[in-house]
């Protein structure tokens, strides 16, 4: 145990941020560089070390949190990266970019602000970084074993780099210009700099792993000719079928799904584009949808100039504190106010659109919205509550329904999907199709960051077994894994 008074001594703190009217003009991260590593050691020393780290049980990775609190605690930065690295290969993404599961579970917060477990995982990371003490991990021999992994994301990312370490020769096909899949275009630069998945991607290369951009399998290459040329095929290819709106209006020019809108920026960031096709400058912005997406549509919206942005959710205002039926240690649905929030905008509760209403060149103007409220759990519109706000860009952010299977890629492995739409697989994360495995978003449905890469490690050691016939990968999950809930 770091301090054994810690958690006595210090409060919580967590990392500042930027002043609003200064991040708001740049895509900087919003927090201040350097803030951390001063609070770091205190906050480390809150962690209790606890007979039974429920820390763990809230991250899909198994990261040794107890462990490495102690390492920072002691600034032992060497030994705090190395026990990081050991379950997890990008902690500098899930730093930024998890929710921290972790957090909610820590055993602290059951009657105190809980351990900064997230702050303290991101300045371990950027320290190992600083300190040139994170190194490629080339395998010592190879297996004569080749696979190709399909998405470049979190899951693709994390097996191609267990996959190599392991002696195979893996090469990752992406159908976009860039590697990153959602963490390269689909994460605003405010929440992550993408200089953070280049370096892993040089780290990767220098470990072996082959990289293909421009790629789509199912359009570009046909599936079957993959199996014929590679041992085994991971497909990490995401769940990005967006779920639509289908209400009258929904064709006038002006609204978009999230993943239209949300690329352009980083592409503008990457230097493709001075300014980008879809702009909310000038424009009185309406984002639907409540969750993370939504969120980074409002931060981009703020940094494109908008005139006012309006941020909708069908679902009740959750509150501050846990409900009953969500007691510790599960995750609780909690009112959250990110750093695109904190910049501004009207978040609408409890509302619904009804239908979107135009000007005579075809474009969006009026968003209608109703109150509503759930009835025999069933979503009621409440009469007399029909109004309607100014809407010259709508974002839809209302989530993903599966992956794509307009692409050719589901049918021509002949995959057999689940009742949920999503890809199917057994224990050891292979398909239907022999040497076919699926990890991530793809077999198991919309998901966060540190169940993508617990996917892809886990993954990775399924077909390192078909491949060798055992394997020494670790595998923190199974499939039929889900979040403590009750």
């Amino acid at each position: 145990m770091a301090d054994p008074k810690g958690f006595l001594q210090h409060g919580r703190e967590v990392a500042q941020s930027r002043p609003v009217a200064e991040r708001v003009k740049d895509w900087n991260e919003v927090y201040v560089p350097g803030s951390l590593l001063p609070i770091i050691s205190k906050q480390a020393s809150r962690c209790m070390d606890c007979g039974i780290p429920f820390c763990h049980n809230g991250c899909p990775l198994g990261n040794l949190i107890p462990e490495w609190n102690d390492f920072a605690y002691r600034e032992d930065w060497t030994a705090a990266a190395e026990r990081l690295h050991a379950t997890n290969n990008f902690p500098e993404f899930t730093g930024r970019l998890c929710p921290a599961p972790c957090e909610t579970a820590c055993v602290l917060g059951i009657n105190q602000p809980p351990v900064t477990i997230k702050n303290v995982e991101v300045s371990i990371i950027d320290k190992a970084w600083e300190n040139g003490t994170v190194a490629p991990q080339a395998p010592e021999r190879l297996s004569g074993k080749t696979v190709a992994v399909i998405g470049s994301g979190p899951a693709g990312l994390a097996a191609a780099q267990q996959l190599t370490r392991a002696g195979h020769t893996v090469a990752v096909y992406e159908r976009a210009d860039r590697i990153g899949g959602l963490l390269r275009y689909g994460i605003p630069e405010f929440k992550m700099e993408k200089r953070h998945i280049n370096r892993r991607i040089e780290q990767m290369r220098a470990e072996g792993t082959k990289f293909r951009t421009g790629v789509e399998v199912g359009r570009d290459i046909d599936a079957a000719k993959l199996c014929k040329r590679y041992d085994a095929v991971v497909i990490a290819a995401g769940a990005t079928t967006a779920r639509d709106l289908p209400v009258p209006g929904r064709e006038l020019g002006g609204i978009h799904q999230a993943m239209e809108y949300l690329p352009y920026s980083n592409k503008v960031q990457e230097g493709d584009y001075v300014t980008p096709p879809i702009s909310a400058e000038g424009k009185h912005v309406v984002v639907i949808g409540g969750g993370d997406t939504g969120a980074d549509c409002v931060g981009t919206a703020h940094r494109q100039g908008a005139l006012s942005v309006t941020q909708l959710e069908i679902m009740p205002r959750p509150g501050d504190e846990r409900s009953d039926n969500q007691p510790w240690p599960t995750f609780p649905m909690l009112y959250k106010v990110t750093s695109a929030h904190e910049e501004g905008g009207e978040r609408i509760y409890s509302a619904s659109t009804s239908h979107f209403e135009g000007d005579e060149d075809g474009n969006v103007q009026w968003l209608h919205l109703t109150e509503v409220e759930f009835v025999d759990g069933k979503i009621t519109p409440r009469e007399g509550t029909e109004r309607k706000i100014p809407a010259q860009l709508v974002t839809l952010a209302m989530g993903f329904t599966g992956t794509d299977q307009d692409n050719g890629l589901v049918e021509q492995f002949g995959l057999e999907l689940d009742a949920r739409g999503n890809i199917a697989r057994d224990t050891s994360f292979q398909t239907n199709v022999p040497g076919v495995f699926v990890a991530g978003d793809a077999g198991r449905g919309q998901s966060l960051i540190v169940w993508a890469i617990a996917e892809g490690r886990s993954a990775a050691r399924g077909v390192d077994r078909y491949l060798a016939g055992t394997s020494d990968l670790p595998a923190p999950i199974r499939p039929t894994d889900r979040p403590l809930t009750v």
